[in-house]
Formats: structure tokens, sequence, C-alpha cells
């Protein structure tokens, strides 16, 4: 359900569903199309570019600095990712992750501290900061390592963390977004923070972020369920 279709259909069939509408849930899968929004909308990102097998790379056309990511546009749970040095590096990883997705982000690499921001409702959720052992958080650190540490409360100065919450929904507002989400975001080394992706239906096991955040919120499990149910009964 995380590609628009399963809520088109529910939509067709008047079928009440939780999270957000086809037309936001198509975009937010969308990591390219993501951030094509967040910038016309003046909100900052990482400097990008894209190749497609009908758009493919030529070393001199590159715009992007090294180190970058190379992420599959259309895939979640960091599959298919990779952090690159180098143009041989590039070359191999774009090869890869061509075999999960056609068209690929090169994404600049930020420095700092990688956080997200849960929505519920008209509400940004306490941040979490995400550390891991690994050179940045992949499918391992996400699902396998017993070392990434999930911290909330967040240590942030005074109004940063509000300030964050503040970008945290209106990325969430300009890509139509309803109801409940996750925006992910680094703040680097200068505390400028970076948009980096949104996931419109985050996993929704009792470890996982988002009840994470409704925990230190004072809403259990239970209760984080029911607010969904009734906000999507809204419409």
């Amino acid at each position: 359900g995380e590609d628009g279709v399963v809520q088109a259909i529910l939509n067709d069939l008047e079928i009440p569903f939780t999270g957000s509408k086809m037309s936001a849930a198509s975009v937010g899968m969308d990591k390219l199309r993501t951030k094509l929004l967040w910038m016309g909308a003046g909100l900052s990102t990482p400097a990008f570019q894209w190749v497609s097998a009908k758009k493919p790379l030529q070393q001199e056309q590159l715009r992007v600095s090294f180190p970058m990511m190379v992420k599959p546009t259309h895939e979640g749970s960091s599959i298919g990712m990779r952090k690159v040095y180098n143009w041989d590096e590039l070359v191999a990883a774009i090869e890869y992750a061509q075999g999960f997705d056609e068209e690929i982000l090169l994404e600049q690499w930020v420095t700092g501290r990688e956080f997200t921001g849960a929505v519920l409702g008209y509400k940004a959720l306490p941040l979490i900061e995400l550390k891991t052992t690994h050179d940045f958080y992949d499918f391992e650190a996400k699902y396998q390592s017993n070392d990434t540490q999930y911290l909330c409360p967040v240590e942030l100065p005074d109004g940063v963390e509000a300030s964050l919450q503040e970008l945290v929904l209106e990325a969430f507002d300009v890509i139509g977004a309803k109801d409940w989400g996750r925006v992910d975001l680094m703040l680097d080394e200068q505390m400028q923070p970076w948009l980096i992706e949104i996931n419109l239906v985050p996993g929704m096991t009792d470890h996982s972020l988002v009840p994470m955040a409704a925990r230190q919120h004072g809403l259990d499990f239970p209760e984080l369920v029911q607010s969904i149910a009734e906000l999507g009964l809204k419409g």
C-alpha cells in the first residue's frame, strides 16, 4: 500500500482507509519527485541528480560531489542504496541500484546527525535521533544490527527541536500527506537541516519508530492505533 495503488482501489470502492490518499502516497514513494516538490517549495534538501536507462550518466555531466548516496527512486528500507566516494564506485553502485529500479537518484552526502519526525493528525510527535556504527542507516542497521541506537527524547539546543518539527510538518503538507507518517532529515555540522525522505506507510510494530515517538508523546500502542483509525474514518 505504499505506492498509492491500494488507496486508489479502496477509494473507488468507497471503503475508508487510514493515511494519505493515492496522489500523496504515489509521490511519497518516489524519492525524486518528493525532492522536486520540496525544492519547488523552497525547503532544504541535499543537492541531487538522477539517471535512468533513457538518461545515462557521463562523467563530465556529474553535478553532485563525492561522497554521495546512490538510491533506487522507488524502493524503501534502504534497499539498493550505496554510499560512494569516486567515479568507479558510482558506476558500480548505479548498476547495482538499477537491479531494483530503472530510475536512480544521486544525492549529496550530508555529514551530521540523523533524525526522524513522526506526524499524527496535525501534530509533529517528538523527534527520534538514529545512531548507527554503519556508514549510514542501511538495511542491516535498520533490521539486523543490535547496536543501532534510537534516542527519544533527543538532546538539542532550546528551540531547535521545535523548528525541526515545524519543518517536518511543512514537508508533510507539501506532499499532500494526511493523518500520519514520518519524515527523515539530517542536521549538518552547521546546524542546517536537510530533508531526506518521507514515509507515508511506516512500520507499525511495537518496536517501530512512530510508536516510539507516540510513547514519548504519551500515547501507548493501542491509543496510537485508535487515533490513526479515527483519523481515517474522518476522511
